[in-house]
């Protein structure tokens, strides 16, 4: 990995607008650009039409696009343009009506599209209109390997470890976080000292159209779980340089060699079995199927 600049655009978008919401992602990328050279930008999960749009899945399907398709061909003409890596997350229409994922887009400063991800741990209100993908790839870009996860993802240790041992010294998380701040600031401080990677984690603010309102507080978390950037609740940029030396040490502001590495530290023995449908011991209430 080289030393790199990242940032994150947390912006509200105008519910099941994707039209006008395209006109401002643009306008607000530039600005991130301008402002902090970054090599890489990652904007918030599902950022042109908001996470929960009150919409039959079969008129989200209509108002969505596909990927390739009109959407990131306009984010592919300004990474080329900026000569910038984009992260752009969007609900992505299927081949048949009522088929959506919810996606991420990785888009390099060539105009290319290098890789799509789409969510594989389906947030339970969520699956009355997503399907989930299967597939968590690690994508080689300019400066280093990029792995993408969305928002409920991160819950789940095993694909951010999946990820790592894939390559990924960079996880980027979209998100349109339902939860607390404790929740969205443990999991990524968790995932990114977990597996010694460089966490991006972009939450949505704003409202949208079921009236969820999130909370933003996007952040930048290094290998060995410092928080390097963090936005407040409105609208903001964040950024950060990333270092590709960050096991240096055992903590920031001290000098301690570190000894450990999670990876290389495995007993992978004791994991027989871990890849096996299971539940929780404690009974959940208003479970969704």
């Amino acid at each position: 990995m080289k030393e790199t600049v990242v940032a994150g655009v947390q912006i509200a978008i105008e519910p099941n607008n994707p039209e006008k919401n395209m006109q401002k992602i643009i306008k607000w990328l530039r600005n991130a650009v301008k402002e902090n050279n970054p090599d890489l930008v990652v904007f918030p999960e599902t950022i042109t039409t908001g996470f929960a749009t009150g919409l039959t899945k079969e008129k989200l399907w209509d108002l969505v696009d596909t990927v390739p398709g009109r959407f990131t061909e306009q984010i592919s003409r300004e990474a080329q343009d900026l000569k910038v890596y984009v992260v752009f997350p969007t609900y992505e229409r299927g081949k048949n009506r009522g088929d959506i994922y919810n996606s991420s887009v990785l888009i390099g400063p060539n105009g290319d599209i290098i890789g799509v991800y789409r969510k594989t741990h389906v947030y339970p209100t969520e699956r009355q209109w997503v399907i989930p993908g299967d597939k968590a790839e690690v994508y080689e870009t300019s400066f280093g390997k990029i792995g993408m996860i969305i928002c409920y993802d991160g819950d789940y240790p095993e694909l951010s470890r999946a990820l790592a041992i894939k390559g990924a010294e960079i996880i980027v998380r979209p998100s349109a976080l339902l939860r607390s701040f404790e929740i969205w600031n443990l999991t990524n401080c968790a995932r990114a000292y977990d597996n010694h990677v460089y966490l991006i984690g972009v939450n949505a603010t704003g409202p949208d159209a079921d009236g969820n309102y999130y909370f933003g507080n996007s952040m930048i978390v290094s290998p060995i779980a410092q928080r390097l950037a963090l936005a407040t609740a409105g609208e903001n940029v964040i950024c950060a340089k990333l270092d590709p030396d960050p096991l240096k040490y055992m903590s920031y502001g001290i000098k301690k060699p570190m000894i450990f590495n999670h990876l290389e530290d495995r007993n992978v023995k004791v994991y027989e079995g871990i890849l096996k449908e299971s539940k929780s011991q404690f009974p959940v209430s208003g479970r969704y199927l």
